[in-house]
């Protein structure tokens, strides 16, 4: 029988959704804005595809967020950990070598929280 999903995973999903949806349409519609604030350049078109990929994973939390069984949201909850992890990851890296500018580290907070509560919720089911 396939368990229902807690609600620490559904909020999980809910706050991944609304911070994947606003900042997807904040880097696809107005990246330069969002540079400015960021302290980097981003009028490369490369950062609104990066925002329609934020965009997306930030729908597939809000379906996610909506369902009510582990089998429903399992590959997403991996898809997530996998993306997070890379993600914290490359940030870092960035970080380190100079690639990013401090503003970068809540970049690397954000994926890094999220990394651990799906990888929590992941071992936990």
């Amino acid at each position: 029988m396939d368990k229902a999903i807690s609600s620490g995973l559904r909020t999980t999903f809910l706050v991944h959704a609304i911070i994947g949806i606003l900042f997807g349409l904040a880097y696809m519609l107005v990246p330069e804005m969002v540079g400015g604030i960021m302290q980097m350049e981003m009028s490369d078109p490369t950062y609104r595809i990066l925002g329609a990929a934020l965009f997306a994973i930030g729908v597939s939390s809000w379906l996610g967020y909506r369902a009510s069984l582990w089998g429903e949201v399992k590959i997403t909850v991996q898809f997530e950990i996998v993306w997070t992890v890379l993600g914290a990851a490359v940030t870092a890296w960035a970080l380190l070598t100079g690639g990013f500018p401090a503003t970068g580290w809540l970049n690397f907070v954000a994926l890094a929280v999220f990394a651990i509560a799906f990888g929590y919720f992941y071992t936990r089911h």
